[in-house]
């Protein structure tokens, strides 16, 4: 929804905010978490507004709050209703109204190092209480900087400056999330200095409400915890579809010529386009996969490209379309191309006509509002549309990644024999048990993929470490690689065991490997893991979504007899562990146990 998108009409926002809810709930397509909000000052509003921007995510919460400023409490003695509420994720709302000791001026360096032993101490309890306690995410705020220096400017620098204080509890902070797979920082220092620490720190709202911030301020605070859940949930943009035309560089090229287009150092009206490509390109060293769709001639469109004011060249981009084709249809051949759904794109377009028709033919594309180029920027990092909860290798290496699979469609166009075309591959899987090395890659994946996605389940990194911990599951992940290069973990099955039975709760693999036959080696090493631990029967559970038609007539396929198909098509299969051929042909595996 655009109103949900930076920049915000807060006025809008607030007054709407039922209304709002209201068209979201709409979505048939939710999935369901638990939040638990442990506030340190009123949450109401904040839980409001975090609920919309959620639901804009496609993710539906449910919520526990915690009594006013019983955040301690909770977290370390707890209560029922907490625990029964089995939360996915905490959220502690602490600010800098809730540190009421902090240095004075009169204070002795030990003086003021007890204070901060105090504060951290009692942080760390919270935090390692509740990851004890719970199977669950931990999203903490950190502090945002104070309204007043007492010291002016030696305030961050000297021992008894507030600032100082504020700035060494937080790189504590910082230092337990570095240290800690389940715990995030939503670092409101950053949101409260963007948005005016001034209106941010507004006294009115604590002394009458005892909100920590102004309620205009509780949008951009909410907006900032749901872009990590949505990431957590796999709920991020992969793609970035870009015009060419005032969009990366400045100018028409098809009517001033490659002369007359304005990008580069040398002058103002390029730098800010230069910049703007270098922005690009540091997301594509994230794992974003530009392309580009312009209205151009293609000849006109690459020489364009070879501008040496450029910082983006032509082989930063996997796809260019440039032709007279409508960039909705250019989007979906990408998309097809590439093997990720339409509504993983970011569409970067200057013109408001061509935002507007992309996004009335493709639901779920993000296209947001851009005008002056110089804001270009601040707008997509503000939308937070690739934030990052986990790095993993595969990301760092996504674009070569894609591109090895292009030059794998350029060699099948030369077989005729599809069987004769895998073999040329020379394909090795590695496929085994989950292993740490590999646990954050294997949450990453079970939250992106939607298509290649029998029951839609989704696993935070704690609820993998949970499965890897108890020994009433299977699992496997299977990493591909072949003569172009290593593809890494692509696909995961988790089974859990009942008696002599093996139930699939979660079978993904990434679309990069489709057509590939990993699915027949993992499914071969399924069964023989399966007749190693007595196991006489395998279930498998198809429920459908917009997005995983694909493989409805998977397990079928691998030789499963459907036994229930009910009225919203979720169906039930069953395979007879004695009854499987081993079929897979194509792949040398190694079981590295």
């Amino acid at each position: 929804m655009d109103v949900l998108e930076y920049p915000f009409d807060v006025e809008y926002i607030i007054k709407n905010k039922k209304r709002i809810k209201k068209t979201l709930l709409e979505n048939n397509n939710l999935i369901e978490k638990n939040i638990a909000i442990l506030g340190g000052s009123t949450t109401s509003e904040v839980k409001n507004m975090l609920e919309i921007f959620l639901l804009n995510y496609g993710i539906k919460p449910n919520f526990y709050e915690s009594e006013y400023n019983l955040f301690y409490e909770d977290a370390i003695f707890g209560n029922d209703k907490l625990d029964n509420f089995k939360p996915d994720i905490i959220y502690i709302h602490t600010t800098i109204r809730n540190i009421k000791d902090y240095p004075t001026i009169k204070d002795s360096i030990g003086d003021i190092d007890l204070k901060y032993n105090n504060i951290t101490k009692k942080f760390q309890s919270i935090w390692g209480n509740l990851l004890k306690k719970f199977n669950a995410i931990i999203i903490q705020n950190n502090f945002e900087l104070p309204g007043v220096r007492l010291l002016g400017n030696k305030d961050v620098t000297d021992v008894h400056g507030f600032v100082n204080y504020v700035n060494r509890v937080n790189a504590y902070f910082y230092k337990f999330a570095a240290e800690n797979d389940r715990f995030y920082i939503n670092d409101i220092n950053y949101v409260s200095s963007c948005y005016g620490l001034d209106k941010w720190l507004n006294d009115f709202y604590w002394h009458m409400y005892k909100y920590a911030m102004e309620v205009p301020a509780i949008p951009y605070l909410a907006f900032n915890i749901a872009k990590i859940i949505k990431s957590l949930y796999g709920k991020n943009k992969k793609a970035i579809a870009l015009d060419l035309d005032n969009t990366i560089w400045g100018g028409i090229i098809g009517d001033d010529g490659v002369e007359g287009i304005h990008v580069g150092t040398d002058l103002p009206s390029g730098e800010v386009y230069y910049y703007f490509q270098k922005y690009l390109g540091d997301l594509k060293d994230l794992g974003v996969l530009l392309n580009i769709v312009s209205k151009n001639n293609e000849d006109t469109a690459l020489i364009g490209l070879e501008h040496q004011g450029n910082f983006l060249h032509k082989d930063d981009f996997l796809k260019i379309k440039a032709n007279w084709d409508p960039k909705n249809i250019n989007i979906m051949n990408i998309s097809k191309e590439l093997a990720i759904g339409a509504d993983s794109f970011l569409f970067v377009d200057d013109n408001p006509a061509e935002r507007k028709i992309v996004k009335d033919y493709i639901n779920g594309i993000a296209t947001p509002d851009i005008k002056n180029p110089e804001d270009y920027v601040r707008i997509l990092d503000r939308n937070g549309y690739f934030e990052v909860t986990v790095l993993s290798k595969e990301d760092l290496n996504k674009f070569e990644m894609y591109q090895e699979n292009l030059k794998r469609e350029e060699l099948a166009n030369s077989y005729t024999n599809y069987e004769d075309y895998l073999k040329s591959l020379q394909m090795v899987g590695e496929i085994a048990s989950f292993k740490p090395i590999y646990l954050e890659r294997i949450s990453q994946l079970t939250n992106k993929s939607n298509q290649f996605n029998l029951t839609t389940k989704r696993y935070t990194l704690a609820d993998i470490e949970s499965v890897c911990s108890c020994d009433k599951y299977i699992t496997l992940y299977g990493k591909l690689s072949d003569i172009f290069g290593d593809n890494g973990v692509v696909s995961v099955v988790i089974g859990e065991i009942k008696e002599k039975e093996l139930h699939i709760d979660l079978w993904i693999m990434s679309c990069r490997v489709l057509k590939r036959d990993m699915e027949v080696a993992m499914m071969d090493t399924l069964v023989k893991k399966a007749v190693n631990l007595g196991i006489e029967k395998i279930f498998g559970y198809y429920y459908p979504t917009e997005k995983n038609k694909m493989v409805e007539d998977f397990y079928q396929e691998q030789g499963f007899n459907l036994i229930s198909d009910d009225d919203n098509n979720n169906k039930e299969y069953e395979l007879e562990v004695n009854a499987y051929e081993m079929r897979n042909k194509v792949i040398e595996v190694k079981c590295n146990e």
